[in-house]
């Protein structure tokens, strides 16, 4: 399979934040059929790019690659340090279980800076049938959306922020789990 047309599939997906449709990718790599397009998906599946989802469109399977595993580092008092490949690691293998069940969302707010997300963070999240008090869940509370601990007291679930400015929010009407939080990334620049 061509490198150049797996990079320009990935990077249309980088700056658009979605996956190209056939047509695009007609146009972006100078394809005059919808069967070659085919095909490449196809190759993109084999080799472990891309995976289709149910409705069989494109969702990116290896977003990060593979990153190398250099060893530990002291967060404590200083040691001296060997530098060691010992192993790689995807970045998507250890964060994503479930791509399709996956997405990200971008924190607002500081209600959960005592869990240390901070406003500007992102929350890796996963679709989740099944929560558990304790879990940070991403939920729907008398019709707004917002991101804290799941608790549940006297048989009945609430939401507690990570914040003690914050009081704990018991639902008037309704409740419902959206997602599960899986993982937070914080960019430092």
């Amino acid at each position: 399979m061509n490198d150049e047309y797996k990079n320009k599939i990935l990077n249309f997906y980088r700056e658009h934040k979605r996956m190209p449709g056939y047509k695009e990718i007609m146009r972006m790599l100078g394809f005059r059929s919808k069967n070659a397009v085919y095909k490449l998906i196809n190759k993109l599946v084999e080799s472990g790019v891309v995976e289709k989802d149910t409705e069989g469109k494109m969702v990116p399977r290896k977003l990060f690659g593979e990153v190398p595993m250099l060893g530990l580092v002291e967060a404590g008092l200083p040691s001296p340090a060997e530098e060691q490949v010992l192993d790689t690691i995807s970045l998507d293998e250890l964060l994503i279980e479930d791509i399709e069940k996956t997405f990200i969302l971008k924190v607002k707010g500081d209600s959960m800076i005592e869990a240390h997300i901070a406003e500007g963070d992102m929350v890796l999240a996963e679709k989740s049938d099944n929560p558990r008090p304790g879990d940070i869940v991403v939920a729907e509370v008398d019709g707004e959306w917002t991101l804290k601990y799941l608790r549940m007291k006297s048989k009945k679930y609430y939401l507690e922020p990570a914040n003690r400015r914050y009081k704990p929010i018991f639902p008037e009407h309704s409740l419902k789990i959206g997602a599960v939080v899986r993982a937070v990334i914080r960019k430092y620049q």
